[in-house]
């Protein structure tokens, strides 16, 4: 108890002593040892890694995730050491919803069919999208978080030694200077090469800490590397979705294209007076450049057969119709009295109407 009683009384006068040197550092009234100028840029350095670290660490979190509540609820998680529940991404959501709809509205007519291809293509790029997040959070963010909430630890606790021991040797020197008898002043030698000796050991530990910083770095380019690599299997991914999509849709039915007294097909949507504008698209990673195909009409011949190839795949609304699949080539002519809009289409042994805007007539 006397012990303990000691340790409290003189943690209490070292305390006191630190707070005065302190005190009149910053009054000054009490010289304070510098650090060499060395010591000084790599303590600069720690600190530009440290502040700057966590702002590409709190972005980066931003850009994987744009939900702050998700971001709460996932941090809450990883403190209290819980799995963090896979969620679905926005991408999976809509694409699940076009699915959906498409059930509603009938899987076998044109719209119902491209909801279902949109939509998985849209759910595949969700997937993909969890894939980069996934990725992104073990090898780039993990380690950036490791750094501050282990090494920078380290570093911020040996340079509060270092700190309180400087406090420590510039008291020291202070006392030494005050000594006026003999017997105090070989005292405060005493106190001081004791200081100094102590202080000179946790200088060159916390030296060592900051040097380290030059590997932290090396660690955070490796990452950075990753990072990028992972964005940019993310990007390509996109892209070879939305084009193999673009491809498999074919261009924009001009279905929608052609005189308002013409009627409209069955199952379809009746035809515009007016041409539907081009809506110019911007190219991007999950955007990719469209051709530039025109929405031109093609005239159906009044007599004889002809060659034609599908330009995208028709699935018929009932049994007068034929069947398309894109880029197959089948036999087209017209009948008397026939709408306008429509063909006779034959492949093999098949035949029945198509309508004339799925096709390229050839010859």
């Amino acid at each position: 108890m006397d012990f303990n009683v000691k340790k409290l009384a003189s943690d209490a006068g070292v305390f006191f002593t630190r707070a005065v040197q302190f005190t009149e550092e910053k009054l000054g009234q009490a010289e304070k040892t510098e650090l060499d100028a060395h010591f000084e840029n790599l303590l600069s350095r720690a600190d530009s890694t440290k502040n700057w670290t966590e702002k590409i660490l709190r972005q980066t979190e931003v850009l994987l995730q744009p939900n702050p509540s998700a971001r709460i609820e996932e941090f809450l998680y990883e403190k209290l050491d819980r799995k963090i529940p896979s969620r679905i991404t926005n991408g999976e959501l809509l694409g699940q919803y076009m699915i959906d709809a498409a059930s509603e509205f009938g899987p076998g007519t044109p719209y119902g069919s491209t909801l279902i291809k949109v939509g998985e293509a849209q759910r595949r790029l969700g997937a993909a999208d969890r894939d980069f997040i996934q990725s992104s959070m073990i090898n780039f963010l993990t380690p950036l978080r490791n750094f501050l909430e282990g090494d920078w630890k380290t570093i911020s606790k040996e340079r509060r030694l270092l700190e309180n021991r400087r406090l420590d040797l510039d008291a020291g020197k202070a006392r030494l200077k005050k000594a006026k008898a003999a017997e105090a002043k070989a005292a405060a030698e005493q106190e001081l090469r004791l200081a100094q000796t102590e202080f000179d050991r946790q200088a060159e530990v916390t030296r060592l800490l900051l040097e380290g910083i030059s590997s932290t770095h090396t660690n955070h380019l490796r990452c950075l590397h990753e990072f990028v690599e992972a964005q940019a299997t993310y990007y390509a991914q996109c892209y070879q979705y939305t084009l193999d999509l673009q491809k498999l849709l074919g261009r924009f039915p001009s279905a929608f294209v052609g005189n308002a007294n013409t009627q409209a097909p069955p199952g379809g949507v009746s035809p515009s007076a007016a041409t539907l504008p081009v809506v110019p698209v911007l190219a991007g990673p999950c955007n990719p450049p469209t051709s530039s195909v025109p929405f031109t009409e093609i005239s159906p011949p009044s007599t004889g057969t002809r060659r034609a190839r599908v330009l995208y795949d028709y699935d018929p609304a009932d049994s007068s119709e034929l069947e398309l699949l894109a880029d197959e080539l089948i036999t087209v002519y017209s009948l008397p009295g026939m709408d306008s809009d429509w063909l006779m289409g034959e492949k093999g042994n098949k035949k029945g109407k198509v309508p004339v805007t799925y096709l390229e007539l050839l010859n």
